[in-house]
């Protein structure tokens, strides 16, 4: 094989690892009390980032953004490692969201390198009474836009997945009312800079996702990353994702 073929290989290889990771990442269909809508920009062809959610049994869904540590292939293995040990617990124990979260991060940290760990935020919506049970394993806090404009940030949980393998997480609750969104996303988000190297922050996120609350949630999504994308001239350096879920 001519060194042209090999490199035309590889490429095809990593191509198509990437469309895999993106079919990964899924949000369940809109049901009589959730709507939901999310964007994974992930910096390489292969990324660190993820969000997932899964219908659970009596009447809940369950979902989940997650973010490795590192960037590129490593986190993007990382993060596989994460998504399927979460979506292997969320069978057998996904409405007992510290449950989920111990098995998960014992699964990480017997599995994983020394050193590379996840944040991880996972969540329970009850599509009948509307509340929301969680856990938030070092996670950016998730933040819930009440209608009444006030916010509420999700940080109930304890450490990042893989570092203790014997962590008990603390399971966090809180009741939602019909028009609360919930918006959750990953550190790229966030940390989006500008050219005088400030970073956009919560506030910044705060601001684009209160100012579009109103709208669809597909439209909050987009709002986010062009307010982002404006601050930062368009230059990303991490991988971000943003999830949206509004009740109805």
């Amino acid at each position: 094989m001519t060194t042209e073929a090999m490199v035309l290989d590889v490429s095809n290889d990593w191509e198509a690892a990437s469309e895999v990771q993106k079919w990964a990442m899924r949000l369940g269909p809109e049901t009589g009390t959730l709507a939901s809508s999310a964007k994974c920009r992930q910096l390489r062809e292969l990324g660190g980032d993820f969000y997932d959610s899964m219908p659970l049994q009596r009447n809940r869904t369950g979902f989940a953004v997650g973010d490795a540590s590192g960037k590129g292939l490593a986190a993007a293995l990382m993060i596989s490692n994460v998504q399927s040990s979460l979506r292997t617990a969320m069978l057998f124990a996904g409405n007992d969201c510290a449950k989920t979260i111990n098995a998960v991060n014992h699964q990480v940290y017997a599995s994983s390198v020394e050193g590379r760990f996840a944040t991880l935020f996972y969540g329970v919506i009850d599509t009948t009474t509307k509340k929301l049970r969680y856990v938030n394993a070092g996670h950016n806090p998730p933040m819930v836009i009440h209608r009444d404009s006030s916010i509420t940030f999700l940080e109930a949980g304890g450490a990042p997945v893989g570092i203790f393998g014997d962590w008990n997480y603390e399971e966090g609750e809180i009741q939602l009312e019909s028009g609360d969104l919930i918006v959750a996303y990953t550190d790229g988000v966030t940390e989006a800079t500008n050219p005088s190297g400030e970073y956009w922050g919560v506030e910044g996120l705060m601001k684009a996702a209160t100012t579009s609350a109103a709208e669809s949630v597909e439209d909050v999504v987009t709002a986010i990353f062009a307010a982002m994308d404006l601050f930062s001239r368009g230059k990303q350096e991490d991988d971000a994702t943003v999830a949206v879920m509004r009740v109805r």
